[in-house]
């Protein structure tokens, strides 16, 4: 009884239990946050919290299956993005509404709104998801083995060694965010940023799908006994659970953060804040839930890369694509616009990620550097939310304008110096990005060749 209890397939269907009851609501479109129904904020949260918990594990197992069939570096990209599918869906809301009413009041604000929530999940993703599991891995490999886990003397100086394959990722990152720097000074997003930065993912998927299909560490569990399938009901399988998930993550995000932003509100939270900071935390779960799993089952190099992978596709596919959604509910071509404020935002966010990826220029993070990115991340929400429950109207603004520019100095000033101190590993870094994008084409050519 206990070994049939140990199937993968008990895993699965545990999983697919847990979309069980948001699927019921939904079918019988009862699920919304609407006073003529009885679904409460707490129900909506509940619910919808456990279909994204559950399809975040199918996800998972269907992104290590696939590493069978094709190149691990695209089955992770694909991973990646089917993982904060939901933060797309909710930035992609407020571009359109931002697009429909144009010109008004509504689609100001609903501009800055998509400006707010996009920022609000990229700092998250480094501030707490990068950090955060930096430091689950090196709490983790107190207790149980990982070779990724590199063990030194000194005061928080273990650290988790980054996957040298990894540098084409990285190297893509820091372009964009290079590029990011200059958005504010449009005015906005338009559609020659999305030629940029949608160009730059288009190039970097390009060259990982003319990888070569790798060995990778051995698999346990769902994903083994998968694999084990012949090849056409194995792809099945993955299809079913790329799918299956992206569409419960993609339907339940919505629900589930606008419950949240309920919640917040009758304790007095703004609404602004809430949809910057609660709603990506919102939709970026399922992507730390699937990067935890990985962890934990002492794969914290493909859990990483998962990461690393995500922040490139928010920064360049998330943002690119915001001025197409405002474009299309618009119907013509337009830039979305956006006010100081945003501009500031769009600023410290660069420039988080710019600290975040001179901390991985020696491919590896040690939890001194994690607590650095959780400490600076903390501080600087914590900061503007004392601002903003203190004071109000002008002086709140100028305030908050302020915190940004400050921690947008600190993080540049901080970035520069990893960079100079580290100038030996950037020249690897980029050695080895160059290394990979000929191994690419050399290997494509081979094939036609042949």
């Amino acid at each position: 009884m206990y070994k049939r209890l140990q199937h993968p397939l008990v895993a699965v269907a545990g999983a697919l239990l847990l979309t069980l009851p948001f699927i019921a609501l939904f079918v019988t479109h009862d699920f919304h946050l609407n006073p003529k129904t009885n679904i409460i904020p707490l129900t909506a949260v509940f619910v919808g919290g456990l279909a994204i918990l559950g399809a975040a594990f199918l996800l998972a197992w269907g992104a290590e299956t696939a590493e069978k069939d094709v190149p691990t570096a695209f089955a992770i990209a694909v991973l990646a993005v089917l993982a904060v599918a939901p933060e797309y869906a909710v930035d992609a809301l407020y571009a359109w509404n931002a697009g429909a009413f144009e010109g008004t009041s509504r689609g100001i604000e609903a501009a800055n709104l998509a400006i707010a929530n996009m920022t609000g999940a990229n700092r998250i993703l480094i501030g707490l998801g990068w950090s955060g599991i930096a430091l689950f891995t090196i709490y983790r490999a107190k207790r149980a083995s990982d070779l990724a886990v590199i063990h030194r003397d000194g005061f928080l100086a273990d650290a988790v060694s980054i996957d040298r394959d990894i540098s084409l990722e990285i190297a893509f990152l820091l372009a964009a965010t290079a590029y990011a720097f200059f958005i504010p000074l449009g005015g906005g997003i338009g559609i020659v940023d999305t030629l940029v930065l949608v160009g730059l993912y288009a190039l970097y998927i390009g060259i990982i799908v003319r990888g070569d299909v790798e060995e990778t560490d051995a698999h346990v569990g769902v994903p083994a006994y998968f694999q084990r399938y012949a090849k056409a009901p194995r792809i099945a399988v993955v299809l079913f659970l790329f799918i299956f998930s992206g569409a419960v993550i993609f339907e339940a995000v919505h629900p589930f953060a606008l419950g949240l932003e309920e919640l917040g509100t009758d304790f007095g939270i703004p609404s602004f804040f809430m949809i910057q900071w609660l709603a990506p935390l919102a939709s970026e779960s399922p992507e730390l839930i699937v990067v935890a799993y990985l962890v934990n089952k002492a794969r914290s190099t493909a859990g990483f890369n998962a990461l690393i992978s995500s922040k490139l596709n928010q920064w360049t596919l998330l943002v690119g694509t915001l001025a197409i959604v405002y474009s299309i509910a618009a119907g013509h071509i337009g830039t979305l616009s956006f006010d100081q404020k945003q501009a500031a935002e769009i600023w410290i966010t660069a420039a988080q990620s710019f600290f975040a990826i001179a901390i991985l220029a020696n491919f590896e993070i040690s939890a001194r550097e994690a607590i650095a990115l959780l400490v600076l991340f903390v501080s600087q929400v914590g900061a503007e939310f004392y601002v903003i429950q203190t004071y109000a109207g002008a002086t709140a603004a100028d305030l908050s304008l302020l915190i940004l520019y400050v921690f947008t100095g600190i993080y540049v000033v901080l970035g520069l110096g990893l960079f100079v101190s580290r100038s030996g590993s950037l020249r690897d870094l980029l050695k080895h990005t160059s290394a990979s994008v000929r191994g690419a084409f050399q290997g494509q050519q081979s094939e036609h060749a042949k």
